[in-house]
């Protein structure tokens, strides 16, 4: 189905006037000019929701979207009383909508819609600092700090310096009454590893009835102004979370929107992407030593190291290649399964040692050792107890790693006793602890996925075994567009100018989904060219062609800087950066060299100025104005060969019957081209050129599908004129 089809199918039914006069009205107040293409969205939108109808519209930039799709989910959470759940793939469009979106929206519609609509952000639960996991802050209360629940304060360190700082952080919200414990709302970041020291994940949380702190859980607060929401916005990991979890994680809704959807499926890839490494089993080891009984640990530590000999000793006579595992290599198999069993072991030793009570058994979590805070009231109790509870979930998590690593091979047998993860001893009376704080049985099922990918990577010191879904369609299909009514979005949905590709990676039929591409108010025949540069040789592997460096210092010269180059991949960018230093009187900002948002500033800031880099400058930067007249891509960015887990899937496809390379590799890289393309017309007086050095997007025949994936710039192959066009705009 054609991008023109797909609208002609989704706008032929009757206008939705109440949505549009709403609409209007709040761009009215807020100033705005009014659009046909965010009308026409809106329309669909609702109309989606009325029928109960999967919608996917593609909005190029400068449409509005956002308006378009939140004054109908808001008009329908208060019409029907039924909530709207809004999921993006990044931070900053997530503070977009709460921060600016919805508060000026929301102001406009409470006359209209006879209230105020409430709006609320959620994430997951390791997004939030754990008052029990930091070691009791004190508090207004003035209960006391654990002195060893987290570190030795003995040992100044970093880590032990920022993780005071947390505490001190919590301590001021606490006494304060303001603040979520968000840690996007904390001043000055910390690093994952600091954080990762005072949050918990779902997995790992003892739960609001068992913990000492679960009155004050930030966490909780917020699942709590969810709950109370009509439209909850939150991002794709937790989405994803939510449709692999047994029980719901976010709060009951009948429509979701989905907004950069285009990452969608990688983002969902990511959160069911789980990885082994002999480091991990070590810590983990460490970690159960210190909180369970004396020697729990022994088994686990033996039969860990006795993994990482075996994985070197299988790359080393090369039984065990780096990359996709077709099967699990024979030697490393028995290994495994004794890795398995020693997880389970640990995790049975552990789960028999906790403290017997209400808040373990099941109860009401009144129990006074522990719900309360333990018997000597400083919580140190409660604070052991929760760790020994961590490491019951890391284990379990780890064990269904190996779990989902043997099943992964064709060849490998099932496995029988304990381990299995499936049977009445593997889990059931532990399992997971969902966001509520209540068990939810064992992990995800290996089979939750499908077929899994196995491979190796890392480097000798670090050998790292990763697993990953296949394909996250079939999850999606079930667990995400059976519950509810979904509208995705995104400026580059319609590959090729079709929605087939993005549908298929949904598991969406096409005749399961309407389809709208109402493009964008930016004339990009007029303002923007596509120049393919047809001369040059087409690149190696070993990177760029010889003349490309030459080609890009014309047209970096000609435009007078103001350009952002886009390589597919970090050596590549450093290359051309140092390249080019030496042939342009420009300064070459590269990425790496400071912060991504720093750079980015700086280059908005200082016009006669590039910014090269790699995947981080492909998507998300918006520079309008004089600053970015220029886009530079090195090469069409097709997946590494060595990729396991694209290769994989083009070879499933293949194997199908389909066309592997255009179904995985060219929609991979003609997703990525978009989005550098949509980097250039930013604003209504935006104008520039995107150029391609890659002969290959004007001689091969599947150039016209990466053509047809980018907006319809006016297209060259001539040099010249080009670089006579950004003389003309830098004068």
């Amino acid at each position: 189905m054609s991008a023109a089809t797909a609208a002609t199918d989704a706008t032929d039914a009757p206008a939705t006037p109440g949505v549009l006069d709403l609409l209007d009205h709040v761009v009215d107040s807020l100033g705005g000019a009014r659009r046909e293409g965010q009308r026409d969205m809106a329309a669909a939108v609702a109309r989606a929701i009325d029928d109960e109808h999967h919608l996917a519209v593609q909005a190029g930039t400068g449409t509005g979207k956002s308006l378009a799709y939140l004054v109908p989910s808001l008009a329908h959470a208060v019409g029907s009383g039924r909530r709207v759940v809004v999921s993006t793939a990044t931070i900053a469009l997530q503070r977009q909508l709460v921060d600016r979106d919805l508060p000026r929206v929301v102001d406009a519609l409470a006359g209209k819609l006879g209230k105020r609509p409430a709006f609320a952000i959620l994430k997951g639960r390791n997004n939030y600092l754990c008052l029990n996991r930091i070691g009791g802050a004190e508090d207004p209360a003035g209960q006391e700090p654990a002195p060893d629940a987290l570190l030795d304060e003995a040992e100044v360190t970093e880590t032990g310096a920022q993780v005071a700082r947390l505490r001190d952080w919590a301590v001021e919200i606490l006494e304060s009454g303001k603040g979520t414990g968000d840690r996007d709302s904390l001043p000055r970041g910390v690093p994952d590893r600091v954080w990762r020291q005072v949050s918990v994940t779902s997995r790992e949380c003892v739960g609001a009835t068992r913990c000492p702190f679960g009155d004050r859980c930030f966490a909780e607060a917020a699942r709590s102004r969810a709950a109370e929401a009509d439209v909850v916005v939150t991002n794709h990991a937790l989405l994803a979370i939510d449709a692999m979890a047994d029980q719901s994680v976010l709060p009951a809704h009948d429509v979701a929107v989905v907004d950069e959807a285009h990452e969608l499926e990688s983002r969902i890839t990511s959160v069911a992407t789980e990885e082994l490494t002999a480091g991990s089993v070590a810590a983990l080891v460490r970690r159960c030593a210190k909180a369970g009984p004396d020697g729990c640990a022994d088994s686990l530590g033996e039969v860990g190291e006795r993994w990482a000999t075996a994985v070197e000793t299988a790359v080393d006579a090369g039984d065990a290649p780096e990359g996709r595992w077709q099967h699990v290599p024979a030697s490393l198999h028995e290994p495994l399964i004794q890795l398995r069993d020693a997880l389970w072991g640990l995790r049975s030793r552990l789960q028999g040692s906790r403290p017997a009570g209400p808040g373990y058994a099941g109860g009401d979590g009144t129990d006074s050792s522990y719900g309360t805070g333990g018997t000597d009231g400083t919580g140190k109790d409660a604070e052991k107890a929760a760790e020994l509870y961590h490491c019951i979930s890391a284990c379990e998590e780890m064990h269904d790693t190996v779990v989902r690593i043997l099943d992964a091979s064709p060849a490998a047998p099932s496995g029988t006793g304990t381990g299995t993860g499936t049977g009445t001893d593997s889990g059931t009376d532990s399992g997971t602890v969902g966001d509520d704080g209540r068990s939810t049985g064992s992990a995800a099922s290996p089979t939750r996925f499908g077929e899994d990918v196995v491979w190796l990577g890392g480097d000798p010191h670090h050998r790292t075994v990763r697993v990953a879904p296949l394909s996250v369609a079939g999850l999606l299909r079930t667990r995400l567009f059976s519950d509810a009514t979904v509208v995705l979005t995104s400026a580059t949905l319609a590959l090729g100018g079709r929605f087939t590709a993005m549908l298929a990676s949904w598991g969406l039929p096409v005749s399961g989904c309407r389809t709208l591409d109402v493009g964008t108010p930016f004339d990009a025949s007029t303002h923007g060219i596509l120049y393919m540069a047809q001369h040059l040789d087409p690149p190696g592997r070993g990177g760029p062609s010889p003349g490309a460096a030459d080609e890009l210092a014309q047209l970096v010269n000609a435009a007078g800087g103001r350009t952002l180059g886009l390589f597919s991949s970090r050596r590549a960018a450093e290359a051309a950066a140092a390249e080019l230093r030496t042939l342009v009187p420009y300064e070459i900002l590269l990425q790496g060299d400071d912060t991504l948002g720093a750079l980015i500033d700086r280059f908005r800031a200082e016009p006669e100025t590039c910014l090269f880099g790699t995947l981080g400058l492909w998507q998300g930067v918006d520079v309008p104005g004089p600053s970015l007249s220029l886009v530079v891509m090195d090469r069409i960015p097709f997946p590494r060969p060595d990729d396991p887990l694209m290769q994989a899937r083009k070879d499933a496809a293949d194997a199908a019957g389909r066309n592997g390379f255009m179904e995985v590799s060219a929609a991979h890289a003609a997703l990525l081209m978009a989005q550098g393309a949509g980097r250039l017309l930013r604003g209504v007086d935006d104008r520039g050129v995107v150029a391609v050095l890659d002969s290959r997007l004007a001689t091969k025949r599947y150039g016209q599908f990466f053509r047809s994936s980018m907006p319809p710039f006016w297209t060259t192959t001539d040099g010249g004129k080009v670089r006579a066009a950004l003389r003309r705009l830098r004068a």
